[in-house]
């Protein structure tokens, strides 16, 4: 009994470090603040249009995931905190326009960041095509979306440059230096024309195989233009052209209030719950609120370490998991008020309750967590795996409390077995 006190008031001081944790690590600088989403933080929701004409229609999917990541690298890159970047397409039968929805979280000035993810360079290599008197270009199908790195260099007298101009050397991934090595070991004396954004910048004659993936541009660079060259192909090239289509802004005050409503329907729907427990259940249902609170802290402590982008359907979830939070408890005092009924001493009653209620505390907690999988991996939108998200995070938490530290209280008190006060406290509200 001295040991299950002594991991009670454990289990208390724990709690109470976790819930200072939250609070205090709530400031506007702090590592370890919550992440809000668009909805509550505000932002800007942008929605750009791909301009997929120039490829083949079994190359558009793998192309417009290819842009989704390098989209989704680029914001990365500028701070934006957990940007959401997904594919949208037009059309009653999903074969019309090619869209991309990016939304940026807490930004909200967005005319620097709307003009780099739209002056992203695309890149592509395609080969000299010549019939009678006019040469064309072919697409390789080898586009920036291989390349790894872009590094600046000065020509020191490489062989068909001027001295000291500005070039620029391109190292493709595994694939692309397949890709490379197939086009420059089919077409030898061929020229390979580089294309930026659809103009020609360079059209080197291919001398002979190329395969360990290296190229290189050469032009009229300034030494200024081949290093903002160099930086926005390092920071992702796209394979397809966009446009900005249109861009709505979601005012911080309109985040603000929706956070301070759902905040407000928290703190009802707990106080409602924890007056219930009181009134129903006395002294179990006090430990029950004791270990809600401590449920509340260390859920928003996980938030916090993960960390978890907050949305308003994901405090949703989290308000729904409070709720099946005191399930378990009810499952647990309801199975040790029947064994009380028969006869049994109290601490036997509560070690045969909560083995009775394990069951069924258990596969429906299953259910839930295993319904919350599936709407995080099958979701389609951030809104769905945020919900998800929050709301399986919740059920383990409640387990843990549930089954952990109610059971821990409840036995630390030690009543005497045939204490009449016992007995009223861990009677119903009503009798």
């Amino acid at each position: 009994m001295l040991g299950t006190r002594i991991a009670a008031l454990v289990l208390l001081g724990v709690g109470a470090a976790i819930g200072w944790f939250v609070v205090h690590s709530e400031q506007a600088h702090s590592k370890y603040a919550f992440r809000y989403g668009l909805d509550l933080a505000g932002g800007t929701h942008l929605v750009y249009k791909a301009d997929v004409s120039r490829l083949d229609p079994g190359d558009v999917s793998a192309s417009m995931q290819s842009l989704r990541d390098v989209i989704e690298r680029r914001v990365n890159i500028f701070g934006v905190s957990e940007p959401v970047v997904q594919i949208e397409r037009g059309g009653i039968t999903g074969q019309g326009e090619e869209r991309l929805i990016v939304e940026l979280p807490g930004i909200t000035n967005l005319s620097d960041a709307v003009k780099a993810i739209g002056s992203t360079p695309v890149l592509d290599f395609r080969l000299a095509q010549t019939v009678g008197t006019t040469t064309t270009y072919v697409p390789t199908g080898l586009t920036g979306a291989y390349l790894t790195h872009a590094s600046l260099d000065f020509s020191s007298g490489r062989a068909g440059t001027l001295s000291n101009q500005p070039i620029i050397d391109l190292q493709f991934n595994s694939e692309g230096a397949q890709r490379f090595n197939d086009i420059t070991s089919k077409h030898v004396g061929t020229q390979l024309g580089i294309f930026l954004d659809n103009e020609l910048i360079s059209s080197p004659v291919i001398q002979e195989a190329i395969p360990n993936g290296q190229a290189t541009i050469t032009g009229s660079f300034t030494p200024q233009e081949a290093a903002d060259l160099v930086r926005n192909l390092n920071f992702g090239a796209l394979p397809v052209p966009i446009s900005l289509e249109s861009s709505q802004s979601v005012g911080a005050s309109l985040g603000a209030q929706a956070l301070q409503e759902s905040v407000i329907a928290g703190l009802w729907g707990f106080v409602l719950v924890a007056l219930f427990l009181l009134f129903w259940y006395r002294l179990p249902g006090l430990i029950a609120v004791v270990a809600l609170c401590i449920y509340v802290a260390l859920s928003l402590a996980i938030f916090k370490l993960i960390p978890v982008t907050l949305t308003v359907a994901g405090l949703a979830g989290f308000i729904l998991s409070i709720g099946m939070a005191v399930d378990a408890n009810i499952l647990i005092f309801e199975r040790t008020k029947e064994e009380l009924r028969s006869g049994k001493p109290l601490q036997e009653a509560i070690h045969e309750g909560f083995r009775r209620a394990w069951t069924s505390i258990r596969d429906s907690n299953f259910s839930s967590i295993l319904t919350g999988v599936i709407l995080y991996f099958l979701g389609g939108t951030a809104v769905i795996k945020g919900f998800a998200l929050v709301f399986v995070i919740g059920v383990l938490v409640s387990m843990f409390t549930a089954v952990t530290l109610t059971r821990t209280f409840l036995i630390a008190l030690g009543f005497g077995e045939g204490s009449k006060a016992a007995r009223f406290l861990f009677g119903t509200g009503i009798k």
